[in-house]
């Protein structure tokens, strides 16, 4: 409900602060006085684009702010969704720069005008001649369906079901598109990871290959030298182990002379047993460092298919081959855990389509069931407001596709005149026709809250008489559970208001301002009486806006 609605430096209004009850209330004014004015700046708030031109002083802001309590329309997880804080009491404010820039606030917080109207449509709603394209609306058909039958939790429900499905069938494209570029890919993988298994990456065995080769390659200098160093030891007429013999055989007799001397000779047997050992050594190295083909091109392969794979991988040690093996292991993992959460997916999508099958096709029977209701009920209000030939048809169609409103499809079909022919609503209604169609519609669903505050503009012009009676009856009915503001020429529905304001200009120092104000009893009596007869209204039209406002209270 709207509580209070605050314009500065908006066209003619330099500044209006107005407070609104519960109820019907009622705005009128002459021709000219700025209605539309403040309709305009109210609708800025509900996320209407701005205009520079809008600013009376244009060297100021332009503010309009509205005060709403929300606390009975459960907003609160959508504030939460635009990480909003909520209030029971929320403001809504536009604000226009003399440069044409506007901002927008909820609860003080900037949002985009996006977010501003998505969440201020949840709050108010306005009704004229020239803003009756909703009723063409797909969304708003099944909506009015739905809240007279009294399932919009279940809708409600469904569609949350339904996003949900609509996301998880994303993400399962998403899952199959990667699994489809994945397979391209894994042949690559397992070539890869085959290609550096076969190589037998070990550090330790890598080293000794290396150092092998390296013996291999150097086999002839290695062989020469210890055949050089086997002559010295042995092969030679003088060589060292026989020179250490003859050494020994010298210290041995001294030995018994003093223990130091029996040190030396054991420290001398000691050497002359190493010097053996050492020469054995050297026969056997000597046989094993022959150059052998065979294992140099083993070796040669096995090196070169090593170093190979360093360059192609971009690396320089085992250790980082490894991981890159390691690596295509887990691809190679990955694909295959894909396949897994694909089916588990699909499954899921599944069983999630029969169930949302289900409800939507309890939802569509429930439909079905009222339908009939809703098209009696419009048509016996359209009867009394004046259009006895009107002839109203929804068609529901059953599909078995699955939709954000179910598996159905909803027209609404219109005749304005009898016997004529049943077309699509958005095409076949006058301006006048449409706009009493909504209110009938309004009416019919204003019970079922479905619109928290609703606002008629001037709906009313080119009727009066009877009509315009049956008019300020259904709107004082929707009033009764809503609340309900409308700008009208009608002293019938003027005369209906639990409230009334009257919008006027005065001009001050030749500048022309729009105000309003709350009438008391006796000016609601002389404005109504003026919209019965005129500027100077006469003591019979007086007594009749007594009479009236006797009446509609």
């Amino acid at each position: 409900m709207l509580k209070n609605l605050r314009i500065e430096n908006y066209a003619l209004i330099e500044k209006l602060d107005i407070s609104l009850g519960e109820g019907l209330t009622v705005i009128t004014g002459e021709t000219g006085a700025g209605k539309s004015i403040l309709l305009g700046a109210l609708s800025l708030i509900l996320g209407q684009r701005a205009d520079i031109q809008v600013l009376n002083d244009t060297s100021r802001k332009c503010y309009i702010e509205g005060l709403f309590d929300i606390s009975k329309l459960g907003l609160a997880v959508l504030f939460e969704s635009y990480d909003l804080d909520y209030d029971d009491f929320t403001v809504f404010r536009r604000e226009i720069n003399p440069q044409g820039k506007s901002r927008a606030f909820v609860n003080d917080t900037p949002v985009t005008l996006a977010i501003l109207k998505e969440l201020s449509g949840k709050v108010i709603d306005i009704h004229s001649q020239h803003q009756n394209l909703l009723i063409g609306d797909s969304s708003f058909q099944f909506d009015v369906i739905d809240s007279f039958s009294g399932s919009l939790d279940e809708v409600n429900r469904y569609r949350a079901g339904y996003r949900e499905l609509v996301s998880r069938r994303r993400r399962l494209s998403s899952l199959e598109e990667q699994e489809q570029q994945s397979k391209k890919d894994l042949d690559y993988y397992l070539f890869q990871h085959e290609e550096l298994e076969k190589a037998g990456l070990d550090h330790d065995r890598y080293l000794e290959w290396e150092s092998e080769m390296e013996q291999i390659q150097h086999a002839e200098e290695i062989s020469s030298k210890l055949e050089q160093i086997g002559y010295l030891l042995s092969g030679n007429e003088i060589n060292l182990l026989g020179m250490l013999h003859e050494v020994l055989q010298h210290i041995k007799p001294l030995s018994r002379y003093s223990p130091k001397y029996k040190n030396l000779e054991e420290r001398l047997n000691s050497l002359l047993i190493e010097m053996k050992d050492i020469n054995r050594d050297m026969d056997i190295y000597r046989e094993e460092g022959s150059f052998n083909p065979a294992r140099a091109d083993e070796l040669e392969v096995k090196l070169d298919l090593i170093n190979k794979l360093f360059l192609k991988h971009g690396v320089s040690d085992i250790p980082s081959l490894e991981s890159v093996r390691n690596d295509y292991k887990e691809k190679i993992n990955a694909i295959q855990s894909l396949e897994d959460q694909i089916t588990i997916e699909r499954e899921n999508v599944h069983q999630m389509e029969e169930r949302l099958m289900e409800s939507a096709t309890q939802i569509s029977s429930v439909r079905e069931e009222h339908i009939p209701v809703i098209e009696h009920e419009i048509l016996t209000m359209l009867k009394d407001l004046g259009m006895p030939g009107a002839n109203m048809s929804i068609v529901q169609k059953q599909t078995n596709e699955l939709s954000v409103h179910g598996i159905d499809k909803i027209q609404f079909l219109f005749s304005a005149n009898p016997g004529g022919e049943l077309r699509d609503i958005s095409f076949v209604a006058s301006g006048g026709e449409l706009s009493r169609l909504m209110l009938c519609i309004k009416s019919l669903i204003s019970q079922k809250n479905l619109l928290p505050s609703i606002i008629f503009d001037e709906i009313d012009t080119g009727i009066s008489g009877e009509i315009g009676g049956k008019i300020a009856s259904i709107m004082k009915t929707i009033s009764e559970n809503m609340q309900v503001i409308a700008i009208t020429h009608l002293p019938q529905i003027a005369a209906t208001g639990r409230n009334h304001l009257m919008v006027y200009k005065t001009v001050d120092n030749g500048k022309t301002r729009t105000m309003i104000k709350a009438l008391e009893k006796k000016q609601r009596i002389h404005e109504i009486a003026t919209m019965l007869g005129g500027t100077n209204p006469s003591k019979s039209m007086v007594k009749t806006a007594e009479e009236l406002l006797q009446t509609e209270r």
